[in-house]
């Protein structure tokens, strides 16, 4: 049940609630490394899957949501998955509710790098195995049951496994991956990726939680 008290540590929305412009997302183009904020929850132990998005976007930043410019096809699949009990609308913020139903199910989202861009592919090679190496160093906090990884090409550069498809991963080919802890990679969810539409990234997410309760 979500908790009515749920209380957000999470930054509101830079622009209040309105929907960002061609200037406003100009501004988020920054060296930020920490464009947005996670949604994690208070003590280790208590996730069932964390999702981890490439970096975020500059509309992502510009509303402090993840996954949030519209077209993408994460909250779409992620209700279709029945992950959530409603289409979480993210595009003009995350609100405390959709918040703290995330995070009584389990699931919690952060990403690789933390700079906003307009694509993935304007970050370095050098920043995504950074990136990499900080979630290995932040799984022994975070503990959750498991991980999904969205983007491969991403993953394939931050963990040098260039030849990594989608699906579940051999962590033992990842220096200091916790053995107990499954890896899956799955496909990026931007509007972008013309290769999965939301039926199939909801069956993925699907096939990723339920290798949680097998």
């Amino acid at each position: 049940m979500i908790e009515e008290s749920f209380i957000s540590s999470r930054r509101p929305s830079p622009l209040g609630g309105r929907k960002p412009t061609k200037d406003d997302l100009a501004e988020f183009a920054t060296d930020d490394p920490d464009a947005i904020d996670d949604v994690l929850p208070g003590r280790p132990g208590e996730l069932s899957m964390l999702i981890v998005g490439i970096n975020p976007g500059l509309w992502t930043a510009a509303v402090n949501a993840p996954f949030a410019r519209p077209g993408n096809r994460f909250w779409p699949s992620l209700h279709q998955a029945g992950l959530t009990d409603h289409l979480v609308d993210a595009s003009l913020g995350l609100a405390a509710a959709d918040e703290a139903q995330l995070l009584a199910r389990g699931i919690g989202i952060t990403n690789l790098v933390g700079r906003a861009t307009a694509r993935a592919d304007e970050l370095d090679n050098q920043e995504l195995r950074d990136g990499a190496a900080r979630l290995v160093h932040r799984l022994d906090d975070i503990r959750p049951k498991v991980v999904a990884i969205a983007g491969i090409t991403s993953f394939r550069i931050g963990y040098s496994q260039p030849k990594a498809q989608l699906g579940l991963q051999d962590s033992s080919l990842i220096e200091g991956w916790p053995e107990d802890i499954p890896l899956h990679v799955v496909p990026q969810p931007s509007g972008l990726n013309a290769h999965y539409q939301v039926p199939d990234l909801a069956r993925i997410w699907r096939q990723v939680w339920e290798s949680i309760e097998a």
